[in-house]
């Protein structure tokens, strides 16, 4: 989190003041108010705010002058609704024309949690897009092979895409640093397979991190239903590699990683999608990615399920060896120790607030 400027709006006192001391402890800027219309009126006008998180018991005709007003002022301002959603369709209009970011339920810490953290994120975004261009445009005014700035460039590049995929895990609190990790279990895998080229291993990560790029273009209301899918609904969902795979293609140092994109889903007994290849004729890097992918699936708390043992995980992979997985990435996965790879996943997310935390804070399951 970035120590950015955040005003909380609620009437209640003393959710408002519990809410601010929760922020606060994530190094933020918080100021308070108890009016909607007196935030407005006294703060929002004269100072600059990043984000606002206001708590609306209803969504009527003076609040939602009140956001024509903030976004008319203040268009790059992010605004966090909490609510009990009496009315979606109107919360949904009211996202759709911009007016609000993100919602939430309002005794929800994990909602709330994730949401502020997804629109710091694209806040944090932003300005790096903004940076990014204006040094692309600096470096073709002068034409320059400086090495430098190139490698200037490439980290920019790098982080704006490590940052996205962060921001894209978001959307879910349960998997917070789903693609960090299994970016990292995917080029230890590589790298016990024989790959040592690092620009192949470089971009075996960003397709790790970048996997599931296409989910940006599904709608919450199918990628976090809480039932069964609907035939319709499944379809949508078997289109995220294809999606992913049309946003990057056009990035020439993206090879390896378009392939995991594109057939991160496909399965060496040819039963995966889009394409349904069959064993060596999916790509090695999509091979090791699958596996990469069910190890930190099996391992990792889910609404439905608490997480299983690296053990477990293990006899599940091996299970799956010839159907799911190629043997071949099977046996490099057997061939170290569980405790090391306990290690990659303890290296990878020790910096995220674990599931216990968020309970402590008062979370609210979404089951």
């Amino acid at each position: 989190m970035n120590s950015e400027k955040v005003l909380i709006i609620d009437e209640n006192e003393k959710r408002s003041k519990h809410l601010a001391h929760f922020l606060s402890g994530l190094s933020l800027n918080v100021a308070t108010s108890f009016s909607f219309s007196e935030a407005f009126n006294s703060l929002l006008k004269h100072d600059k705010f990043s984000l606002i998180i206001a708590s609306l018991t209803s969504f009527n005709s003076n609040n939602i002058k009140i956001l024509h007003s903030i976004k008319k002022i203040s268009p790059h301002l992010s605004v966090v609704v909490l609510s009990k959603l009496d009315n979606p369709q109107l919360a949904i209009s009211l996202i759709k024309q911009g007016l609000i970011d993100n919602i939430a339920m309002p005794n929800n810490l994990a909602q709330i949690y994730a949401s502020i953290r997804s629109e710091l994120r694209k806040i944090n975004l932003i300005k790096e897009k903004e940076n990014f261009l204006r040094n692309l445009k600096k470096l073709s005014l002068e034409h320059s092979s400086n090495i430098k700035k190139a490698l200037e460039l490439e980290n920019i590049y790098n982080t704006t895409i490590e940052n996205l995929m962060t921001a894209l895990d978001l959307r879910d609190v349960e998997t917070l640093g789903h693609s960090q990790t299994v970016a990292k279990y995917s080029n230890v895998l590589a790298e016990i397979l024989g790959i040592r080229n690092k620009t192949i291993l470089n971009n075996i990560r960003k397709g790790a991190l970048l996997h599931d790029i296409g989910k940006i273009a599904i709608p919450d209301s199918i990628l976090k239903k809480p039932g069964r899918l609907s035939s319709y609904e499944w379809e949508k969902i078997r289109l995220h590699p294809s999606l992913g795979f049309g946003l990057i293609k056009e990035i020439k140092l993206l090879k390896e990683a378009g392939h995991i994109i594109l057939f991160h889903h496909e399965r060496y007994d040819g039963n995966g999608y889009p394409k349904g290849l069959r064993k060596e004729n999916i790509p090695l890097e999509a091979r090791i990615f699958s596996l990469a992918d069910a190890l930190d699936a099996i391992t990792s708390h889910r609404p439905y399920r608490k997480e299983r043992n690296f053990e477990i995980a293990k006899e599940e992979i091996k299970k799956n060896s010839r159907s799911q997985f190629d043997p071949k990435v099977v046996d490099a996965f057997c061939s170290l120790d569980l405790e090391k790879w306990q290690k990659i996943k303890f290296e990878t997310t020790k910096l995220l607030p674990s599931f216990e935390d968020l309970k402590k804070w008062g979370v609210r399951s979404q089951d």
